[in-house]
């Protein structure tokens, strides 16, 4: 029984999960498929696959050994010496697995030849792109820096953006304002800052860690909690940039001052100022575009377990044969179960299901021998369309996007009978062909070979009875590619089947390929969106600051004036300057003496006329006034 309990305990999580599964084994009318999913790995402790690097050379403490003391200056009989492993402390110290009550950590050189500054960086590399799931914890001995700043890459470490910024005076180390991350906005989660939180002296040794607060950031969206995941996987797609921001291939940490004990630097003591890392915590997943729910570790780096005929150590690419059209990122939206954007072979159905092929067999005895033959024929778990004295007897392609590449084609019919079909629902013609006999010549069946009035230099051929799901009832055979496709698609439909939408459509999921209803029109806002087309689940692509599925909404921060437009001051009314108010965050009023779209020109500066003594319109008009209250008093006093 407890058993069971913990095999509930340890499943619930995983049966509990959002964009844990890729596809599912579904049964339909049409029989079972593949119905797939965005998806994506679960998180885990990225430090366990990291390569670390320290630098400059020489920062390592212990070549040569040197003596070293805590904050205590009477506590300076340590020492550091990299030739022996009990006094010797390596980078790989910061991510082993510490003893209770015995912390082992990388530390650097003393600051002995200070004023100059004591710099290190430490630089944690995956060779993979991760995205973070929780906070970066480094855990620091004897005293946090006071000054230090963290670098991601996003391609592997080629070039570098600042991520936070950490110094316990802000404003004099990196000339920003102190400002926390839970005081951020839906409009500025993925602003950089500068915290003071994690690098003030504390005199307490608890006072440890330094975090970059990706849970914070999170709860912008998803609440303190983080149960409105839905929220937070919505902004993740539709916000720009926002999604990049959690993602990278490399971390930097600049360590810029050592911790100073509350003080300022004591010249007679230098060997009490030193870096010490203990640990560092990396929580994230591999990134594998909504592709993947596996990621493994493979020939020294991670892996992607690519599905949707995805490839590539991100699932950045398309399989081979499946690059029908161009590769494309799984999507969260629509929730809860996404887009998986699958890639699709040439000439397969649209859709998002993926038939299974299913094996038949089929025995027939032959009269000349006495041996059974086994004829073994692959269909798929479509079933055909009943047969009728109208309707040919055709076998439909798939409702999904292929798992192989193209099929060949079946050979052309040379001729269309004008006669009525048979009871098989084929023709004279095509029954015979299919049982490798010619038809046999008829009177009252007069053959007749379509032709085009002109064309290209290869003969094309028009038939009558061809698979194009209702939305056309002729196609034609191009002899020099070996296709046979549907011309004149009707009810917005293209393809080599009329299987896809026109561009400027999308496929309506709840309708069937037959269906007249089967492409919906994008409604893309012409004013709001990039183009007139869309994505298979209706979202068009919207120009910088619109939003929504038509691109006829603005995100925050922006206002709507045909088109969408940034607001000239932000929420907290920070921008207006000179004492300047916000209205709708749209415009600057601007007191008495200022102008500009922010208030900062002064009017003296705009208008030379209004300070170097010249009479302003303003003045002359007072003047004038004055004048003549002054001459109405001269003629009382002389009444």
């Amino acid at each position: 029984m407890l058993y069971l309990v913990a095999l509930l305990l340890h499943c619930l999580p995983l049966a509990m999960g959002q964009y844990d599964i890729c596809k599912s084994w579904v049964t339909t009318d049409d029989g079972p498929s593949w119905e797939f999913y965005a998806c994506q790995p679960k998180a885990m402790r990225m430090k366990d696959y990291v390569t670390v690097r320290v630098d400059p050379a020489g920062i390592t403490c212990g070549d040569p050994p040197e003596r070293f003391c805590t904050h205590n200056p009477y506590l300076c009989s340590d020492e550091c010496d990299a030739s022996n492993p009990d006094l010797a402390h390596p980078p790989k110290l910061m991510f082993d697995s510490e003893d209770e009550g015995l912390a082992t950590y990388w530390q650097s050189v003393t600051w002995r030849r200070y004023p100059e500054p004591l710099l290190a960086n430490i630089t944690l590399s995956w060779n993979k792109s991760i995205e973070l799931t929780d906070d970066i914890v480094i855990t620091f001995e004897y005293g946090r820096p006071t000054i230090m700043m963290l670098e991601k890459s996003l391609d592997n470490g080629r070039t570098w953006h600042p991520y936070q910024y950490y110094a316990d005076d802000c404003m004099e180390a990196f000339s920003m304002p102190a400002r926390r991350v839970r005081d951020l906005s839906t409009t500025s989660a993925n602003r950089v800052l500068c915290t003071e939180e994690y690098s003030r002296w504390a005199g307490s040794k608890k006072e440890k860690t330094v975090r970059f607060e990706v849970r914070d950031r999170f709860a912008i969206f998803a609440g303190p909690d983080l149960k409105n995941m839905d929220n937070l996987y919505t902004r993740l797609e539709s916000a720009k940039g926002l999604k990049d921001f959690f993602t990278v291939t490399d971390l930097r940490m600049r360590l810029l001052r050592p911790a100073l004990g509350g003080t300022y630097v004591q010249r007679e003591n230098l060997y009490k100022y030193f870096y010490a890392v203990s640990n560092i915590e990396v929580t994230g997943r591999c990134k594998c575009n909504l592709h993947a729910n596996l990621c493994t570790f493979k020939e020294g780096s991670l892996q992607c377990e690519c599905e949707h005929n995805t490839t590539g150590q991100d699932c950045g690419k398309c399989k081979k044969n499946f690059r029908s059209r161009s590769w494309r990122a799984g999507s969260y939206l629509p929730l809860p179960n996404g887009s998986p954007n699958a890639c699709a072979a040439a000439g397969s159905a649209f859709g998002t299901n993926e038939r299974p092929q299913r094996v038949t067999t089929t025995k027939t005895t032959t009269a000349t021998t006495p041996t059974t033959t086994t004829t073994t024929t692959t269909s798929t778990s479509t079933p055909p369309p009943a047969t009728s004295a109208t309707q040919p007897a055709v076998q439909r392609p798939p409702n999904t996007a292929a798992l192989g590449p193209k099929p060949k084609p079946p050979d052309p019919p040379e001729n269309i009978r004008a006669a009525p079909k048979s009871k098989a629902g084929r023709t004279a013609h095509t029954a015979g062909k299919r049982h490798g006999k010619k038809p046999a010549s008829s009177k009252s069946s007069k053959l007749i070979r379509l032709k085009p009035d002109s064309g290209p230099a290869a003969p094309i051929e028009t038939y009558k009875d061809c698979e194009c799901y209702g939305h056309s009832n002729r196609c034609s055979y191009i002899d020099f590619l070996n296709v046979v496709t549907c011309v004149s698609c009707k009810h917005n439909t293209r393809g080599q089947h009329c299987q896809h939408c026109r561009l400027g459509f999308y496929r309506n999921s709840s309708a069937e390929l037959d269906d007249e209803n089967v492409c919906i029109e994008c409604n893309c806002n012409q004013i709001g969106s990039m183009h007139d087309r869309c994505n298979e689940t209706g979202y068009c692509e919207c120009k910088e600051g619109a939003t929504g599925p038509k691109c006829d909404d603005c995100l925050p921060n922006y206002y709507w004036r045909q088109g969408c437009f940034p607001n000239i001051c932000d929420d907290e009314l920070l921008l207006c300057q000179n004492g300047g108010t916000c209205y709708q965050n749209q415009r600057c009023i601007c007191p008495v003496g200022f102008k500009g779209v922010l208030c900062q020109q002064s009017r003296c500066e705009a208008d030379k006329k209004d300070c170097d003594g010249a009479p302003s319109v303003c003045s002359s008009l007072s003047t004038t006034l004055l004048g003549v209250l002054a001459l109405q008093l001269r003629g009382w006093v002389d009444l």
